[in-house]
């Protein structure tokens, strides 16, 4: 049977962890943490649970979660978020394809609990990510805070039946939260990679956002809890649009500016030669 280590990022998430490593521990040989230098007990926890925990600082989720998979010993890696465990129908799955890891990567749907329940329609779901693989011709990319895994080479992928269950905000205030801080390191990244926006994507694209989640992904069947998704799911792709636009605006003021200044140090160097040629 091929071995399997299952590795985790943290920052203060005592109230998570332990839950989180208690499901993974059927099927991982090792498990790896990589902390942040929480200040709660996060890091006790992870250990009296039984894995090798690491620090480092923050660098970004993609790039924890790429250390992370190079701090793990076997080659095939299983990335589990701390606010996350699997059911029992994933568990039993991988410990079946323990036996002979046929695919390089493997994808599991994600389900969501918002508010103390479990969305089942909407833009969440299914949320299906590639959570398992052969990290030889694999890593994290994407742009932050939404990493995903990446492959070096065109591999095949397999869907594993059960669910990881990710256990998201116990109120709308801690998505709305959530959203003001991703909308910006989003907004960062964009304009970082060269993408732009304008103010018709920033009107038009949260009108989508909330129309395709309420909608077309039928997210009203979940009731309020579905209307209030879509509506901060709204919210958040208004925002990254804006500060994206910032952002654009302020370099583009930086860029007038450096001209100004560049024009105003040519004009001031023609009159002192002017001035020196008329004294002469």
């Amino acid at each position: 049977m091929e071995k399997l280590s299952v590795v985790v990022i943290t920052y203060n998430e005592e109230k998570h962890i332990g839950r989180c490593l208690r499901s993974v521990k059927a099927i991982a040989d090792e498990i790896i943490v990589l902390d942040s230098f929480s200040t709660d007990n996060t890091v006790t926890i992870a250990r009296q649970s039984g894995a090798k925990v690491w620090q480092q600082p923050f660098r970004g989720y993609i790039e924890q979660k790429n250390e992370a998979t190079r701090l793990a010993s076997y080659n095939y890696v299983m990335s589990i978020d701390a606010d996350e465990e699997i059911d029992g129908k994933l568990q039993s799955a991988i410990i079946d394809i323990k036996r002979t890891f046929t695919f390089s990567a493997y994808r599991m749907k994600r389900c969501t609990n918002f508010c103390g329940h479990f969305i089942r329609n909407g833009a969440w779901y299914p949320d299906r990510k590639v959570r398992l693989f052969d990290k030889r011709v694999a890593k994290w990319g994407g742009l932050n805070p939404h990493d995903k895994v990446v492959f070096t080479k065109p591999v095949a992928i397999k869907q594993l039946p059960g669910e990881i269950l990710h256990y998201s905000f116990a109120t709308a205030d801690e998505q709305a939260l959530q959203n003001d801080r991703f909308s910006s390191i989003v907004a960062d990244s964009y304009f970082k990679a060269g993408k732009r926006t304008n103010f018709l994507k920033k009107r038009i694209n949260p009108l989508w956002a909330f129309l395709y989640g309420y909608l077309i992904r039928l997210g009203f069947l979940d009731g309020k809890n579905g209307l209030v998704i879509a509506w901060n799911q709204a919210r958040y792709t208004f925002l990254k649009h804006k500060k994206l636009l910032a952002l654009q605006q302020k370099k583009k003021m930086t860029i007038s500016s450096d001209i100004q200044s560049s024009a105003n140090a040519d004009r001031l160097a023609g009159d002192i030669r002017t001035h020196i040629t008329c004294k002469e």
